[in-house]
């Protein structure tokens, strides 16, 4: 993937922005346990920040997916990843449907002022039980008329308490569980919504993130994105974007880490010597920073082959493991070379250390990610028949 003069103007805008509109309030935003998603967001419509890649006539650049990666990995060097999860949210994981599939009266209602950062976005799949089994959402959207009446919770959803809107799934059929599920715009400030306290979470503390519940919410069939009974699908291309976002977001974030690390053990000193001459430390952090190379290479090949319109799914799961996994082994070796400093909470490399261990668990598992590329490399054995197997065993 080769960068442009435009990647380049949009990779300038971001830096600068994070470097003098987020990062210097950051432990702020970490000691609240939210930041001003309203407040950040404007200022970021305003740069055209976020609708990179949504469509010219609701507010967006109109560009290619290779500009939004471009956007994604300079988010990385926020030093609050509950920050940069909050955007990502809002650019990467609530509205690609919506920009896609929804209508014209849908996107100008909600995305054009979600790219204008007039209206923050949050995107409502998981539940207590059912997280990464998207199939298994109990969520009810039954018809009334010209409405839905919906019930059921939705659970860590990020922005929770700050959203103007959900981009709900929910099932709108008896159907089977791959054909029932509907996405549907939900406006937050209608009766019957109501939340949790603030979770509190091991990482991304900066976010506000919380259980949300619908009880009888009477929402109009007109906020169905698309058709009704293509949730499941829908979700599963807007999951790609997703996974993206979150493998390109760590790859200067894991940087910054390695960095730090980096001059922290050039000035600490043991036995006489900087901790950095040690070989076998000064060796460990190439090997990661090589890691770090690899999958960015890996992003790249899959932006690549989603902005050519090949699909994406295999690579995008395959760069999402390599992610989650790589980012706990720099962000561990990080930690264990700052000793007891790195233990510290208020320190910048145990931020992202919890901060990052999202990354394997959110949007799918490690192992849901396992699954879909052994399924795609037709070598994971076919459920029905190693049950039946098992049963007659």
């Amino acid at each position: 993937m080769l960068f442009t003069e435009e990647h380049k103007a949009i990779q300038k805008t971001v830096r600068d922005f994070v470097e003098k509109e987020l990062n210097p309030h950051t432990e702020e935003w970490e000691k609240a346990g939210a930041f001003p998603a309203h407040e950040v967001f404007k200022k970021m419509g305003d740069l055209g920040l976020l609708g990179i890649t949504k469509p010219e006539a609701h507010g967006g650049l109109g560009l290619d997916y290779s500009y939004q990666v471009a956007f994604s990995e300079e988010l990385g060097l926020c030093q609050s990843g509950g920050v940069s999860l909050a955007i990502g949210v809002q650019t990467d994981m609530a509205t690609p449907a919506l920009a896609r599939f929804g209508s014209n009266e849908l996107k100008e209602e909600f995305l054009a002022p979600a790219i204008a950062g007039e209206k923050v976005a949050s995107i409502a799949v998981s539940e207590p039980g059912a997280g990464s089994d998207v199939a298994a959402t109990k969520t009810q959207a039954r018809k009334d008329g010209d409405d839905y009446i919906i019930n059921g919770t939705k659970m860590w959803i990020t922005n929770a308490t700050q959203a103007d809107f959900f981009c709900l799934l929910a099932n709108t059929s008896d159907d089977p569980a791959h054909k029932n599920k509907s996405l549907i715009v939900v406006p937050s400030h209608l009766p019957g919504i109501s939340f949790s306290e603030k979770l509190n979470k091991f990482g991304m503390r900066s976010s506000d993130t919380a259980q949300v519940f619908f009880d009888d919410v009477r929402v109009p069939r007109r906020n169905l994105i698309g058709q009704e009974g293509a949730g499941f699908t829908m979700q599963m291309i807007q999951f790609q974007e997703e996974r993206l976002f979150g493998s390109a977001m760590g790859l200067k974030s894991m940087e910054s880490c390695l960095n730090d690390t980096i001059e922290y053990l050039r000035e600490r000193k043991t036995f006489g010597q900087p901790v950095l001459h040690n070989q076998v430390i000064h060796y460990r952090l190439a090997e990661l920073q090589t890691e770090i190379e690899a999958l960015r290479a890996l992003v790249y090949q899959a932006t690549e082959t989603y902005i050519n319109g090949g699909d994406v799914t295999k690579l995008a799961s395959m760069a999402k493991l390599k992610a989650g996994r790589l980012t706990r082994e720099v962000t561990d070796t990080c930690v264990q070379y700052w000793g007891g400093m790195g233990y510290m909470f208020d320190n910048q490399v145990n931020r992202y250390h919890r901060d990052l261990r999202l990354t394997g668990i959110g949007g799918g598992a490690d192992e849901i990610m396992l699954g879909i590329i052994t399924k795609l490399m037709g070598i994971a054995p076919k459920v029905q028949a190693y049950a039946a197997q098992q049963k007659n065993d």
